[in-house]
């Protein structure tokens, strides 16, 4: 779903973009194809394998020059930082007056990279947090209802459950998968008798625009 959302918002992607929280750099290759320059950014102490071009705390001061980003995507990373107004007013730093903020965190979603993992998001704690950061036009949209959540949580935690040797692990996976496929390509269907999906989804993702600096 956060791919379709960027899919949905992809006319943001433009001339320079930092990839802020980057990790293996899995949206390198989505975003070379529309942006001039991809520039990843991640810190040396992550869980998972990191590819940055630039080494940075993203709780601490970014070294990267004022106004030299079009756009800041930052995918599921705001969770993982006990500084989250900090980063977000760095974000609006390193941002090109009018630049974009492409933004997505988890909502209902079971705690990972821990310790790292500090904070949850409603809607109207990222518009704050945003607005006082200095970003407008702040558009948030659930990723998914309901019936998305739960079958994605299920699907995650009948995944976690499996135990055994080897060749038992993978006949589970190899029997559940069809189960896992099928409640995943059914629940965004049901997701429609959801009437709010805010109340109950994995997790929100934003579009906003840097705040022009006043003269």
């Amino acid at each position: 779903m956060t791919d379709a959302w960027l899919d949905r918002n992809v006319g943001l992607i433009r001339g320079t973009l930092f990839d802020l929280g980057a990790g293996e750099g899995s949206y390198r290759e989505y975003c070379e194809f529309y942006c001039d320059r991809y520039v990843a950014v991640d810190w040396s102490q992550s869980l998972h394998s990191v590819r940055a071009d630039i080494i940075a705390d993203l709780n601490q001061p970014l070294p990267i020059a004022a106004g030299s980003a079009d756009v800041v995507l930052c995918i599921s990373v705001l969770e993982h930082l006990h500084e989250p107004q900090g980063f977000l007013i760095e974000a609006a730093r390193i941002l090109r007056d009018d630049g974009a903020l492409l933004l997505q965190v988890p909502f209902q979603w079971w705690i990972h990279e821990a310790p790292h993992d500090y904070l949850r998001y409603t809607p109207f704690a990222l518009k704050l947090l945003l607005e006082r950061a200095g970003f407008a036009e702040v558009n948030i949209e659930p990723l998914g209802g309901f019936f998305s959540q739960f079958a994605l949580k299920a699907n995650y935690f009948s995944a976690r459950f499996i135990r055994g040797p080897r060749s038992i692990r993978c006949f589970a996976r190899c029997a559940l998968a069809p189960f896992w496929t099928f409640a995943q390509l059914l629940a965004p269907m049901l997701d429609r008798l959801d009437r709010d999906h805010r109340l109950e989804t994995f997790g929100f993702a934003v579009s906003a625009r840097r705040r022009p600096h006043r003269t």
